[in-house]
């Protein structure tokens, strides 16, 4: 449209809203303008006139100074890039010419107002019965494709109806529309019917006391006075342009119609009086597009294809106005724009909402919630958003519902969060901004969504435990001190780690549990002693022949190299005598080491990765092992130093191949077992929906297991990682992912969990399910940084299908956050321990919980059984004498548990194992596992399950002590068992 001017005050109502944090009107202002606020733009019609500028250098003082020139009292700037005349995170849009200063936003006005005495508002506008010799014939539907009437033109001045009727002197039919365009012709084009006249509701930019049709909308008026003839009129392009000569592959595609559904071009330069058609070519050229348009003769416009339903004029003499910078070269038309493209140009039909896309469908145009957002994720597609890229991100990550707003912003959540939200379905028109992705297609709009569900099969479904069959938590025992790492003894007894002064004065930092004791409480706890601090450190089971437990790393300073070693003694009410031994001067990490890992390889020595030095320190990017070579050996691995600090405690697992499994922060690779180097890199861990920098491992803490693998362990092996948090925004993550590392092809699996967890445990049950239990709704490790306890657990069986694995369970009311473990005792129940948050809220816990799986909530008896022979070969076969008490052996199974160490979601040693086996009458022998790469040595919980009750465990040891570690450490200090 031609840019007209008026002195006219306001035309249609404006309120006020608030500008957004962040961006400011400008303050230095000449003569006596002022700031008045960010006003909200009519729904009906400009609230100011008229558009006078448009381009890439509006400021607001470039808007007022036009304004000034014009002698207006009201300037508004809009859209980033539009000065309007005479007069949020709502005016959001930083100035195309400056951007800290707010240049209002999508159909919102930063206002001004001159000083001086401003006009009235104008009084209410009529339909102009017709200047003389015209008359009004209603308000006419203008179907734009092709035009109400076929030729757009120009008037003299600004824009009334008299002026466009002179403008169409000659013609039988005028036509003035969406208050600024003129149109002429004689007759009228298929589908221009006679609509209400308060359609026609958009008053002339050169006078507001008079109407000037509206969107789509026609004031017919007629020379004669006769109603208007109907006849169908089809555009017939011709011509070859009027430009001298073209880039190279540049050609004319003839003269567009423009304005019937919005520009067909997207993308203005500013106005120039020098334009001609190879300076806007070279604009778009230089700006990387391929289409350019020129229209009355000082505009220039550029894009990769035109856009709403842009179609050829009826005559190419239609784009019949002067290059402002070359009177002889053509540059477009009133609402006619002159084309040229390097290759074919594609005219995309004029914009709708995608109504469906595979089992998404379109529900409605939606309000957006202004106090909180409708959905919980917003990913920003700067420019490929539409409803295909949107959605098929939510559908990956389990969300069935979402929907796209602003053009380019998507969302993802659910169906319910849209009633949560009171948002209501209006009218698809709200909803008319331009997908960035596909100019075919409206991606919401201004607070409105463009909202669609999935219809197709459910995308998970959750199941939810009732009475006995969601478990439940009880309380087990009072403690003694706040663990921060947990063990499962081979003695049946359980040991507590605690730091530094976290306890009480008087601890000792350590105590070995003796369930047993449990009516004698002078026995119940065994203090032990550390000389050391052990906060953030690592630790295992030996597969020596007593199961001594290892210790690895700490806080600072000596503590950082410490390893220190247990010998768990006595029995089940039965006390030991040992203790903690530890001297960093003759036994030591090659470097210090805070939050590393520990893992047994399956030669038997164990392998010790990543950390920091100690005390928030520089990182420690290696990896090491003990008992340690002669010579010694640091290997530094730099891709634990590219993703510090969001790796400590890396995983760590032996592949059924022999290589090892690390994973780290939101990466993993497969490494060989013998010089560490790099076999294969996997993909990249999928994080949350609309964040995939999110992290799995400290301090964004998620936790990793292994699933089960069964004789004869051909099945590659699945690791599954579960939660995790953002960096920054601190997100927690709400899904579950997997993959077989050495499987065909492999690749995450992405599994939703019912609600977000960061610092979570798992626990592994002999049934071959999973316990996802602790942590926090929101926030990442450490002290301080959580909130919203997350109180739920979650029992996970992965025998079923995908997205069908999760039961919710029960709930405790004890807060499990920072320092928090998890570990499976022998009686199948889960201990569940620990939580230091120090953040003034939730206590230092001392109480030690049990969670209580279905399968001791029936009441059935366990079954039992007796074993002579503890101490297995790879692929022995082991006697046991079962007894059961429901079925029968046919539909008996047997399962190995690995000794875990619990901390910081990191269950070390954990491996869950199916063994083959065979039974006479009562009497099973078990086979055990064939090689160290499917089980490496180590010590195993041995249960036998009757149906789906297990017995009581038995530990027993697979592999020996390859590594001879118990000979290790020989130092006369440090007692060994032998081998």
């Amino acid at each position: 449209m031609a840019p007209t001017f008026a002195q006219t005050a306001f035309v249609f109502s404006l309120s006020l809203i608030t500008i957004a944090q962040g961006l400011t009107p400008a303050s230095s202002l000449p003569g006596n303008w002022k700031y008045t606020g960010c006003y909200t733009e009519a729904t009906n019609g400009r609230a100011l006139s008229s558009s006078s500028s448009s381009g890439n250098t509006i400021t607001d003082e470039s808007c007022i100074a036009l304004c000034t020139t014009g002698g207006y009292f009201y300037a508004g700037t809009e859209y980033a890039n539009e000065c309007s005349v005479a007069t949020s995170t709502d005016c959001n849009m930083a100035c195309a010419g400056n951007s800290t200063e707010a240049c209002g936003g999508p159909n919102r006005l930063t206002l001004f107002q001159n000083g001086a005495t401003a006009p009235p508002a104008s009084a209410a506008a009529v339909n102009n019965p017709g200047p003389a010799g015209w008359s009004l014939q209603g308000c006419y539907v203008d179907p734009g494709n092709p035009r109400a009437l076929s030729v757009g033109t120009g008037v003299t001045g600004a824009m009334t109806v008299a002026g466009c009727t002179a403008a169409c002197a000659g013609y039988t039919y005028a036509g003035a529309e969406y208050a600024g365009e003129c149109y002429c012709g004689n007759t009228l084009a298929t589908g221009s019917t006679l609509a209400t006249i308060t359609d026609c509701s958009m008053t002339c930019n050169g006078n507001s006391s008079e109407y000037c049709g509206g969107p789509n909308r026609l004031d017919l008026y007629k020379s004669s006075g006769t109603a208007p003839t109907v006849t169908t009129t089809a555009a017939s392009p011709s011509g070859t342009g009027s430009a001298a000569t073209l880039p190279s592959g540049w050609s004319y595609q003839g003269c567009y119609v423009d304005g019937v559904n919005g520009r067909i071009i997207a993308n203005q330069e500013p106005d120039s009086q020098t334009n001609t058609i190879e300076s806007c070519i070279s604009q778009c050229v230089a700006a990387g597009y391929s289409v350019s348009g020129t229209e009355y003769g000082v505009q220039c416009f550029c894009g990769n294809n035109l856009i709403n339903g842009g179609v050829l004029a009826s005559a190419d003499s239609q784009c019949n106005v002067a290059c402002a910078g070359n009177a002889k070269e053509e540059c477009g038309g009133g609402s006619r724009m002159s084309i040229y493209s390097h290759g074919p140009v594609q005219a995309l039909q004029p914009p709708a909402p995608q109504k469906s896309f595979g089992s998404w469908q379109y529900q409605g145009c939606i309000t957006e919630n202004t106090t909180q957002r409708v959905f919980t994720y917003q990913i920003i597609n700067t420019n490929n958003n539409d409803a295909q890229n949107c959605l098929t991100q939510c559908q990956a990550f389990g969300f069935g519902a979402g929907g796209m707003e602003y053009g380019d912003e998507c969302y993802c959540g659910d169906s319910r969060d849209v009633i949560t939200a009171n948002s209501a379905v209006v009218p698809d028109a709200q909803c008319n901004v331009l997908c960035s992705g596909n100019a075919s297609y409206y991606c919401g709009g201004g607070n409105f969504i463009s909202y669609y569900t999935w219809t197709g099969p459910n995308l998970q479904t959750w199941n939810y435990g009732s009475g006995n069959s969601a478990g439940q938590y009880e309380q087990l025992v009072g403690g003694v001190c706040i663990p921060l790492l947990t063990t499962s003894g081979v003695n049946g007894k359980y040991m507590f780690v605690e730091k530094y002064g976290t306890g009480e004065a008087n601890s000792t930092g350590t105590y070995e549990l003796d369930l047993a004791e449990l009516s004698n409480p002078a026995a119940l706890w065994r203090p032990l002693h550390v000389k050391t601090d052990v906060f953030c450190s690592a630790g295992i089971t030996l597969p020596d022949k007593v199961g001594r437990q290892i210790n690895i790393g700490g806080w600072s300073g000596e503590s950082t190299y410490g390893v220190r070693l247990y010998w768990p003694d006595g029995s089940p009410g039965v006390p030991g005598v040992n203790d903690w031994q530890e001297n960093y001067q003759e036994v030591s990490l090659q470097v210090g080491r805070w939050y590393p890992s520990a893992m047994m390889m399956s030669n038997g020595s164990i392998l010790v990765v990543g950390g920091e030095t100690g005390s928030n320190g520089p990182p420690v990017p290696s990896l090491e092992i003990l008992p340690k070579p002669s010579g010694g050996f640091i290997l530094n691995l730099p891709y634990l130093q590219a993703t510090d600090p969001n790796n400590l405690y890396p995983f760590l697992a032996v592949l059924q191949s022999g290589n090892i499994f690390i994973g780290y922060y939101n990466q993993a690779r497969i490494i060989d077992p013998v010089n560490f180097n790099t076999i294969a890199t996997l993909p990249m861990m999928p994080g949350n929906v609309n964040d995939p920098t999110a992290g799995r491992n400290y301090p964004l803490e998620g936790t990793a297991v292994l699933m089960p693998i069964a004789a004869p362990y051909t099945t590659p092996l699945t690791l599954m990682i579960c939660g995790g948090s953002t960096i920054g925004t601190a997100i927690a993550v709400d899904n579950c992912i997997s993959i077989q590392p050495e499987g065909a092809n492999p690749s995450w699996v992405i599994e939703r969990m019912p609600s977000q967890r960061v610092m979570p445990c798992i626990t592994a049950l002999p049934d071959g399910t999973y316990l996802i239990l602790n942590g926090a709704h929101h926030g990442v490790a450490g002290f301080g940084l959580a909130t919203s306890p997350n109180l739920n657990a979650i029992l996970y069986n992965p025998a079923a299908p995908v997205n069908q694995r999760m039961t919710v369970m029960a709930n405790t009311t004890v807060a499990r956050l920072y320092h928090s473990e998890a570990i499976l005792m022998t009686d199948g129940r889960v201990m569940v321990s620990g939580s230091d948050p120090q953040d003034l809220v939730h206590p230092e816990e001392y109480r030690v919980e049990a969670f209580v799986p279905p399968y001791r909530m029936t009441g059935l008896t366990p079954p039992t059984y007796t074993i002579t022979n503890t101490d297995w070969a790879y692929g022995q076969t082991v006697a046991i004498t079962v007894t059961l008490n429901q079925g029968t052996t046919a539909g008996m199974r047997v399962s190995l548990m690995g000794a875990v160490t619990s901390t910081h979601g990191n269950s070390m040693g954990q491996r869950t194992l199916f063994p083959a086996f065979s039974c006479s009458g009562n009497t099973c022998t078990i086979t055990a596992p064939p090689n160290a790469s499917v089980c490496p040595p180590g010590w195993f919980q041995l249960f036998i399950l009757d149906g789906p009750t297990p017995s009581y465990a038995t530990y027993v040891r697979i592999g020996g002590d390859p590594a001879k570690l118990g000979n290790w450490p020989a130092f006369p200090d440090f007692t060994t068992p032998g081998v």
